[in-house]
């Protein structure tokens, strides 16, 4: 485990894009820190840039000026597949469409993480069943996503992206597609697991309520903090 005490360090950070009538700046001279731990929501107004900037934080992008160090390594000194092994060993992700493989039971879909890192099926297997139980869907196990809610599916995800114990884990709009009840539940899993894991929670959500149980909120403008 990294020994700082930040998971994230934004320095000066920027991105643009080029379009057929030029540049557009999407994200202006970003600095902030996020400490090993804390809860952050992003937040603000449709296409402020919170999606571009969980994008850069996580790796999946690289920023257009600046610098992003995630547990301790300069994103901007790693290839696509440095960044992809940082990912692996270090995130969790949920998203807002669940990204659930239909082809695969709730107990197969949570297992995935554990297999593409190595670990043997009967000891992946049994993990995901305490996963599942954890989040309330031992019994919906062998079950396949399109036979399951949305908050459900949700609650998959959710499971999926703990099973590897991650340092950060990454959340857009964890509950944008799910009515008011199924999305006060998995809120409140979110962050009974953050607690009992101690992993940095970075959320981006139009969700007020959600935001403010956050110990801190990053509210951006025009791609600017406000």
């Amino acid at each position: 485990m990294n020994k700082q005490s930040n998971s994230i360090v934004a320095d000066h950070v920027g991105k643009l894009v080029k379009t057929a009538d030029g540049d557009l700046e999407i994200l202006h001279d970003l600095s902030f820190q996020i400490e090993h731990g804390e809860s952050v929501a992003i937040v603000g107004a449709s296409g402020s840039g919170k999606s571009t900037l969980l994008s850069l934080l996580a790796g999946l992008d690289l920023p257009s000026s600046g610098q992003i160090n995630l547990m301790g390594q300069n994103l901007n000194q790693l290839d696509e597949d440095g960044r992809a092994r940082l990912r692996g060993q270090y995130i969790g992700f949920v998203f807002q469409s669940f990204h659930l493989l239909p082809h695969l039971t709730a107990l197969e879909n949570v297992m995935l993480p554990l297999e593409m890192a190595g670990v043997v099926q009967a000891e992946a297997k049994l993990a995901a069943f305490q996963w599942l139980e954890k989040v309330g869907l031992g019994l919906r196990a062998n079950h396949f996503p399109k036979t399951l809610s949305g908050g459900e599916q949700q609650r998959v995800a959710l499971a999926r992206a703990f099973i590897n114990k991650p340092a950060i884990l990454f959340a857009d709009e964890p509950t944008g597609s799910l009515d008011e009840i199924s999305g006060n539940r998995v809120i409140e899993l979110l962050f009974e697991l953050n607690r009992e894991n101690s992993s940095t929670l970075v959320l981006v959500t139009h969700d007020p309520a959600l935001a403010a149980r956050c110990g801190r909120q990053l509210n951006l403008h025009g791609g600017r903090l406000a």
